[in-house]
C-alpha cells in the first residue's frame, strides 16, 4: 500500500474542540484506514503517538511489529483475521537481536525499548491465527491492552506479555494453542525475580482447549478474575522458583474453572498434565477465592480442583490464603497441599468434600 492509499479521519471530538475555540492538548489524532490485501506494517509506520489504525473485516497475511506508544490497532471483530504470510524464516544464524516477529513465529508483536517501555498500546476486536509460535506478543510495555481479541490455533502461546507492568487482558478468546492461551511472565530467558506488574488485571477472557489455560510466572503484584477456563489440560498456573522475590502478592478470584481433562504429554519443565484446576507452585502471599472448580480428573502429581505442590527446584509455596471457593467432583481430591506443614498456607471457608490430606475441606 502506497502512502495516498492509506485513508485519514480526524477524530471527531477534536474537531468539536477546535470548532468550539477549544485547544487541544495535543494534533489532532488520526484514523488509518486498512483494507485487506493492503499492508498493516505501512499504516502502523505512518501513525503518530495516539492514532487507530482500523483494519476492516478480511484476512490480512502479514505479522506486524508495533512500537509506537498509544497507538491502537483494532478490527472490526472475528471478521478481521490476521494469518501467516506464508512460511516463516528462519531467524539468521547468530543475529538474535535482529529477529523480526515474522522470524520469530509471532502474529502480531508489541515491543517497547531495553531501558523504556512503550506504553498505553491496545490491539483490539480481530482474530490472530495459526502462527508457528505466538498470535498477540509483547515485551517491554506499560499500560498494553488487549481486549476483545481471538488467539487460536498456534503453535504455542495465544496471547503472550514478558517484562511489562499495568497490563489488562480483557474478555479475549484463546483456544487451541501449544501451549498457554494466556502466558504471562517476567522473563523465560533469565534467572530473575518475580517482577511487581504495577497492577496488571486478566479479566473476562475464554481460555479453552490450550494445554494451560493461563500461565503466570514469575510475577507479583496482579489480578486474574471473572475468566473461564475449560477443556484445557490444565486450568491456571501460577508459577515460581528459587529466586527472589518469589512469585505472588497476587490475587485469582470469581474465575469458573472446569473440565480441564485433557491429557498432554510431560515436558523438560513438567510432568505429564491432565485434570488440573488452579495450581500453585514456588509461591507466596497469593489469595485464591471465590472460584468455581469442578470436574477435574487426573493421576499427574498436579491433578486436582486447587493444588499446592513444591516447585521442580524444590522451593516451597508459602504464606496463600485459599479461601471462600467452591470445588466439586474433582478428582483425587478438591484441594490438593503437597506442601510442607509449616509453610503457613490457610485453607478456610471452603465448600468441598475431599482432600489430600484429610482435613482442609
Amino acid at each position: 500500500m502506497t502512502k495516498r492509499h492509506i485513508t485519514y479521519f480526524t477524530c471527531t471530538t477534536v474537531l468539536a474542540g477546535a470548532f468550539l475555540g477549544a485547544t487541544p492538548a495535543s494534533a489532532a489524532h488520526q484514523t488509518l484506514v486498512v483494507r485487506p490485501g493492503e499492508s498493516i506494517q505501512k499504516a502502523v509506520n505512518a501513525a503518530r503517538p495516539g492514532d487507530t489504525v482500523l483494519l476492516l473485516a478480511g484476512t490480512y497475511r502479514e505479522s506486524v511489529t508495533v512500537k509506537t506508544p498509544g497507538l491502537t490497532l483494532r478490527g472490526m471483530g472475528r471478521r478481521t483475521v490476521v494469518q501467516p504470510p506464508g512460511k516463516t524464516k528462519a531467524a539468521p544464524h547468530g543475529k538474535k537481536g535482529s529477529v523480526t516477529c515474522r522470524e520469530a513465529g509471532n502474529g502480531i508483536c508489541v515491543i517497547g525499548g531495553k531501558n523504556k517501555a512503550v506504553p498505553d498500546v491496545t490491539v483490539a476486536d480481530l482474530r490472530v491465527t495459526g502462527f508457528p509460535k505466538t498470535g498477540v506478543w509483547s515485551m517491554g510495555t506499560d499500560r498494553l491492552t488487549v481486549e476483545r481479541v481471538t488467539a487460536d490455533d498456534n503453535g504455542q502461546w495465544g496471547i503472550a506479555q514478558e517484562h511489562s507492568t499495568r497490563g489488562v487482558f480483557r474478555g479475549d478468546t484463546a483456544r487451541g494453542n501449544g501451549d498457554a492461551g494466556l502466558f504471562l511472565a517476567n522473563s523465560v530467558k533469565a534467572e530473575q525475580g518475580a517482577r511487581d506488574t504495577k497492577g496488571t488485571l486478566v479479566t473476562g477472557n475464554h481460555l479453552e482447549n490450550n494445554r494451560i489455560g493461563l500461565t503466570v510466572r514469575r510475577l507479583r503484584n496482579l489480578s486474574v478474575t471473572y475468566n473461564h477456563v475449560k477443556g484445557n489440560c490444565a486450568g491456571v498456573f501460577v508459577v515460581g522458583d528459587e529466586n527472589k522475590p518469589k512469585t505472588g502478592a497476587l490475587t485469582v478470584s470469581h474465575n469458573l474453572v472446569e473440565r480441564n481433562n485433557k491429557y498432554c504429554p510431560k515436558t523438560a519443565r513438567l510432568p505429564y498434565l491432565q485434570g488440573s484446576g488452579i495450581v500453585l507452585t514456588g509461591t507466596e502471599k497469593a489469595l485464591v477465592t471465590w472460584n468455581a472448580v469442578t470436574g477435574h480428573s487426573g493421576r499427574s502429581p498436579l491433578s486436582g480442583g486447587i493444588v499446592l505442590f513444591k516447585s521442580f527446584v524444590g522451593v516451597t509455596s508459602e504464606r496463600n490464603r485459599i479461601t471462600g471457593n467452591y470445588l466439586g467432583s474433582n478428582s483425587p481430591a478438591d484441594l490438593v497441599n503437597q506442601e510442607a506443614t509449616k509453610s503457613g498456607n490457610a485453607f478456610d471457608g471452603n465448600s468441598c468434600r475431599a482432600s489430600k490430606p484429610a482435613g482442609l475441606c
